[in-house]
């Protein structure tokens, strides 16, 4: 039920990751308190939302234990000064078979995990940018598909290369997801072809909110991202997104900070005007 439900005031960050934790928090701290500011009661951090490595050697350097974290307790920290939540659309923690796992963390207003997604689809991948992505040899996929309340509607968490698997979006929304996280570090090159395109795709689809979250710049490890932060509507429009300049890849130049209000009965027109996740039979 939508009924009597408030709409939900989200922001979606934009900026570049630097090679550390500590160089990247004095961009992102900032930028989480100026959407608080702004009345943002669910902040949402795009993939890598710490760091993004300069290599394979420093990125295990730079990752922390998953229980033991003083960079997400920072995180939680600034969530319960500002009594917002805050989807951490990624972090690097070190996992238990030497490989790494790509967490999606929820953090509640009083500082609170709320709950965690570990990225399902390794991003395997040559795009023509003159490198080689292969996710699966230093990191873990996850196994779980996982919803959770934020602020009165129901999310669900993904990451990044899973928004080309159409079928786990399906799944959450037939399960009462209402609003999409997809964080993402996408690149500059695939992002120019198919961002908008995929982002509108989901949200039609599933009759939800989007909220898309994004690297932006050139990072340490010469890999550049595309940007174009996105929240998308259930109808498929685009409600924000974040000015960029595809001609700056500088550190810095395309931080930005993008609001909507999301009304849960948006969800409920979208599905009832096209009622296609009711249509049977299902595929695997």
């Amino acid at each position: 039920m939508t009924a009597g439900r408030d709409p939900v005031a989200v922001a979606a960050l934009q900026y570049c990751a630097a090679g550390t934790a500590e160089e990247t928090l004095r961009t992102l701290m900032p930028l989480i308190d100026r959407a608080a500011d702004d009345g943002a009661k669910l902040v949402c951090l795009p993939e890598a939302a710490t760091f993004l490595a300069a290599s394979r050697a420093a990125l295990a350097d730079e990752a922390e234990p998953a229980g033991e974290s003083p960079v997400l307790d920072r995180l939680c920290n600034a969530a319960a000064r500002r009594g917002i939540e805050l989807s951490i659309g990624s972090m690097f923690f070190l996992g238990p078979d030497g490989r790494h796992v790509n967490r999606h963390l929820l953090v509640g207003a009083d500082g609170g995990i709320r709950a965690q997604y570990d990225k399902i689809h390794m991003f395997d991948a040559d795009v023509g940018d003159g490198k080689s992505y292969r996710e699966s040899r230093y990191f873990a996929p996850g196994d779980e598909m996982v919803r959770a309340d934020s602020c009165g509607m129901n999310m669900g968490l993904t990451i990044c290369y899973d928004l080309r698997f159409p079928h786990l979006y399906r799944r959450l929304a037939r399960d009462g997801a209402e609003m999409l996280a997809i964080p993402a570090a996408f690149t500059f090159n695939s992002g120019k072809a198919h961002w908008h395109v995929l982002l509108r795709a989901r949200a039609i689809e599933t009759g939800c909110f989007v909220v898309a979250a994004a690297q932006c710049g050139t990072h340490a490890d010469g890999r550049r991202t595309y940007g174009h932060a996105l929240i998308v509507s259930p109808w498929g429009e685009i409600m924000a997104e974040a000015a960029t300049d595809d001609g700056n890849a500088a550190a810095g130049a395309n931080d930005a900070v993008i609001h909507a209000a999301l009304d849960p009965q948006a969800v409920t027109r979208a599905r009832t005007a096209i009622p296609s996740l009711g249509t049977q039979p299902e595929f695997s």
